[in-house]
């Protein structure tokens, strides 16, 4: 076998211009010299972005947990039904809710708002371009990340007239959309496709929907969920699909993907509990090799819910240089969250996170631009680097704040 220097040193020249084959990855993933692997991400790392770990002040919101989707993966879906049982966890958000939320963290200094949510089947298309417009309006600089591509597809079939993907995204992006997130990709492979998500859309469609997004100039990231029924093999060739797509939005298209994250299989509540998920070791793997593999995407994160604040610290010397953000409410899995959807670091401990591994703390806005802060009598002023525009924001702490506006919209609704 190949030694893990023998394998990666042609990678690791300047400009990045020979990317990994399918066997030399494969033959990391079989390696056990975990230390030299991570070097070696970490010096292709450190040759894109230097000894910078990114973050961002950010509030996730899922509209809804009814889908109509029954992936094998998935503990978040519920099915729809018009009777709500005594103890029913299911919910849908209604628009002014979702503005709420997104008022609340936009007042206290957010600068994203990534929204996902399950395939309802009752909710129509005009329903997002709503929310979409609406939060706009009550939020005029916060950047909206929204709707996985599985979601985008199902809103081609919930539009009357039914619309095209290009179609459906250019009403979303005149109605506010900013940037998509990569969920829904799973494993691109038609035996792991049809073993655990087989109702969901598959490989082509995933990729109809982020090319049509290039093509627009709406940049999206990409994910791959691991650690179920794949083999690393499958990963691998995962991966490499995203790098062959990001190689032709960067020759052709308005826009290309910022950032590939690989996400950590949580098997709790799932189909697939019996499953143990990924060890340490392999999501370290994981995510080092996903470096390596795409060369041409910028950004490698680890989601610190699915890889624990800690794994994602240790991770940014293996080839990571972004542990996203404060997030705050996550209902699609809850390892961090001790079985609830209150699942948040703060700033403070994300930035300690980062200087205790070795880098500098760069707060970045979702398109990886740098944020300018500034604060002074409890009131805060955050602007992205080059832009003349600054936003107000609250920095008093929370017990002293009078009413939220959570409460404020609760208070309306009662009157």
């Amino acid at each position: 076998m190949k030694n893990v220097m023998t394998i990666l040193d042609p990678i690791i020249q300047e400009d990045c211009v020979n990317p990994l084959s399918f066997g030399d990855a494969l033959r990391l993933y079989e390696s056990p010299d975990i230390f030299t692997l991570g070097e070696l991400a970490n010096a292709l790392r450190e040759q894109l972005h230097g000894r910078n770990a990114y973050y961002n002040i950010n509030r996730h919101i899922n509209y809804t947990n009814y889908c109509v989707l029954r992936c094998k993966f998935c503990s978040f879906y519920r099915p729809y039904s018009k009777e709500k049982a005594e103890l029913d966890d299911t919910y849908e958000l209604s628009v002014p809710e979702m503005i709420a939320r997104s008022k609340e963290a936009y007042d206290r200094g957010a600068t994203e708002v990534h929204i996902v949510g399950g395939l309802h089947p009752k909710l129509s298309f005009d329903y997002y371009l709503e929310m979409c417009a609406g939060i706009r309006q009550a939020c005029p600089h916060l950047h909206i990340k929204a709707f996985t591509a599985i979601e985008i597809i199902h809103f081609t079939r919930i539009a009357k007239p039914r619309l095209s993907i290009a179609e459906v995204l250019t009403k979303l992006q005149e109605a506010g959309l900013g940037s998509m997130p990569g969920g829904g990709a799973e494993i691109f492979d038609d035996r792991v496709h049809d073993e655990a998500f087989k109702n969901k859309v598959g490989e082509a469609e995933w990729f109809d929907v982020h090319r049509a997004a290039h093509e627009l100039g709406i940049f999206t990231n990409a994910t791959m969920l691991y650690g179920h029924v794949e083999t690393p093999g499958e990963r691998i060739k995962h991966l490499i699909k995203l790098r062959e797509h990001q190689a032709e939005s960067l020759r052709s298209r308005r826009a290309h993907f910022n950032c590939v994250i690989p996400l950590s299989f949580v098997p709790d509540g799932s189909a697939l509990s019996h499953l143990p998920g990924p060890s340490g070791l392999d999501d370290l793997k994981t995510l080092a090799i996903s470096r390596l593999v795409c060369t041409n995407i910028p950004h490698i994160k680890a989601f610190w819910i699915m890889q624990t604040p800690k794994l994602a610290q240790v991770s940014l010397n293996w080839g990571v240089d972004d542990i996203d953000g404060t997030v705050v409410y996550y209902d699609i899995t809850k390892r961090e969250g001790n079985g609830t959807t209150h699942q948040e670091l703060t700033v403070d401990r994300l930035k300690r996170l980062i200087v205790e591994a070795g880098c500098a703390p760069v707060e970045r806005d979702t398109l990886y631009r740098r944020v300018i802060r500034e604060e002074c009598n409890g009131i805060g002023l955050w602007g992205v680097n080059g832009e003349a525009w600054r936003v107000k924001y609250d920095v008093s702490p929370p017990e002293s704040r009078r009413t939220s506006t959570l409460q404020i919209v609760a208070l309306n609704a009662a009157n």
